[in-house]
């Protein structure tokens, strides 16, 4: 595979698809709390919420790949696209759908702010690259002030973890490994391809779960509402923005836009949720996404050097955060 020259309009084009997914990506918590519901009032369960959508991505992800006479991914294709799954399918909207019944969508989306950060270091190790101690520093503040936000926010008063914090922290780790390895793909095949053989290939796991978790009681409509913008926005389209962002503007520009997802998820969960924006969780968003900024400016050394073409050419894209 040839290298990648960015052009200026690939750039502007990729910037501006990356900010239409980051958009997207930015309701899935207010709309993932408004299907799951709260504590005293639960609705969907997070393991229905998190396969239902799945399940239903993955039915338009076939008539995709069909309409558009995709081919079949390589035989070295296989293992990355099931890594993706398992992140992004699977691991992420998981743990996110059970987590967010006890957890307000302004405090998740602090803890999320740092998601960024966590795929660069997992980009890091996919892709060789040795990054600084300037790098690896910034790192562990904003790591420092996600874990301070969750003790000092954490439910029923005073200092304490909750299991959903922890909850939150896989998904975002779930998250980093399916963004950088699902960007590297998009290098490779068609970036809507990737995250509809993602789909697929957890279908045969995502649809008995859904099944036996499917409600056995009435749900309201914007529950079900919530249910399909998280299956055909976050699951399917937003994925469809992102990964042709990151492709035709470059991965380390492109994921810079995300940095504005903690801001949006809060803006959105006034309207939809009720919930109120107070000064310490705008604080605290701010300074995590400025030590992912920080982070993102420190030295990375380059990809160490590989007789594989096609390798090279990825190692350039950096993380897909």
């Amino acid at each position: 595979m040839s290298h990648h020259t960015t052009t200026a309009t690939d750039l502007r084009r990729g910037l501006w698809l990356g900010a239409l997914g980051v958009a997207i990506f930015a309701l899935t918590l207010p709309m993932t709390r408004l299907a799951v519901g709260q504590p005293d009032a639960p609705l969907m369960s997070g393991q229905f919420l998190a396969m239902g959508r799945a399940v239903v991505a993955a039915g338009l992800s076939a008539l995709y790949l069909l309409a558009t006479r995709a081919r079949w991914p390589q035989r070295d294709q296989w293992m990355p696209l099931l890594l993706t799954s398992l992140g992004v399918v699977f691991g992420f909207p998981l743990f996110t759908s059970i987590a967010m019944r006890h957890v307000a969508a302004m405090h998740a989306s602090v803890i999320v702010g740092v998601l960024p950060l966590a795929t660069a270091a997992v980009g890091a190790v996919l892709h060789r690259q040795r990054p600084s101690w300037q790098f690896w520093a910034w790192a562990g503040v904003g790591s420092a002030l996600v874990v301070t936000f969750a003790l000092t926010h954490a439910g029923g008063g005073g200092l304490g973890l909750q299991a959903a914090d922890g909850l939150l922290l896989l998904a975002m780790a779930c998250a980093a490994v399916g963004y950088a390895y699902g960007g590297r793909l998009s290098r490779q095949m068609p970036a809507e391809h990737v995250i509809c053989w993602a789909l697929l290939i957890g279908l045969p796991l995502s649809a008995p779960l859904a099944w036996d978790s499917r409600p056995t009681s009435a749900m309201p409509l914007s529950a079900w509402g919530a249910f399909a913008y998280v299956a055909v926005g976050s699951m399917w389209l937003g994925f469809f923005a992102w990964y042709r962002g990151l492709a035709l503007g470059g991965t380390v520009r492109v994921s810079q836009v995300q940095l504005l997802q903690p801001f949006l998820s809060m803006l959105f969960a006034v309207p939809l949720l009720g919930e109120q924006l107070d000064l310490p969780t705008v604080l605290f968003a701010c300074a995590v996404v400025a030590t992912v900024f920080a982070g993102r400016k420190a030295p990375v050394g380059s990809p160490a050097k590989t007789d594989n073409p096609s390798l090279t050419s990825l190692n350039s894209k950096g993380n897909a955060s």
